[in-house]
């Protein structure tokens, strides 16, 4: 706004000196010319993304193993085991006779002749079986069976995790104007030789 009423006076300025110069007998009274000034640049540094950040999800798979375990194949069970009599034999003389009375035909003195007898009594050795010690039964424990089987486990269990990856930036330098410059008109100093 300034600059456009500087602007009229100065053409105002410009017609009465025109029309004063005409009037006066061409002495210049003052003069004035048109004048700009460059525009003023200058460097000024930002940041320029190069990347966007992103997320991914991280993935860690589980880890296994085996071990061994302790299984009962076969529980403990009790049995009754059966111990045979203790035997002897023995021997021992019997009486299996008592000899008694019999009737034989001999011959004496040429004659036959039917005689009574006495027989000796008659012995025998005989087997006998002596228990020594009965048949009994005995307790028996039979213990458990164990065996191994193979198992898998977990050793770490899986896990996810998002991995965050921030953008990235780089310094930049910008020229940018600072000012487009003036223009306008400007008094001229006119010398004392040149006013008439």
């Amino acid at each position: 706004m300034l600059k456009k009423q500087l602007s009229l006076a100065v053409s105002a300025l410009i017609m009465l000196g025109t029309v004063s110069e005409t009037v006066a007998g061409g002495r210049a009274v003052e003069c004035y010319e048109p004048y700009r000034t460059r525009p003023v640049y200058d460097t000024i540094y930002g940041e320029e993304q190069v990347s966007p950040g992103y997320s991914r999800v991280v993935r860690t798979p589980p880890i296994y193993g085996t071990r061994q375990r302790a299984v009962l194949i076969r529980p403990e069970r009790v049995t009754y085991e059966v111990i045979p009599a203790v035997v002897d034999t023995r021997y021992r003389t019997v009486q299996v006779s008592d000899g008694g009375y019999g009737w034989e035909w001999r011959w004496i003195n040429g004659r036959r002749v039917l005689c009574k007898i006495k027989y000796k009594p008659r012995y025998e050795r005989v087997a006998e079986t002596v228990v020594i010690q009965p048949e009994s039964r005995r307790r028996v424990v039979i213990p458990a069976e164990y065996g191994y089987e193979t198992e898998q486990v977990v050793v770490q269990p899986g896990s996810e995790r998002v991995l965050e990856v921030p953008p990235t930036y780089r310094q930049v330098a910008r020229r940018v104007m600072v000012s487009e410059g003036q223009a306008g008109w400007r008094r001229v100093h006119i010398p004392r030789h040149c006013q008439y």
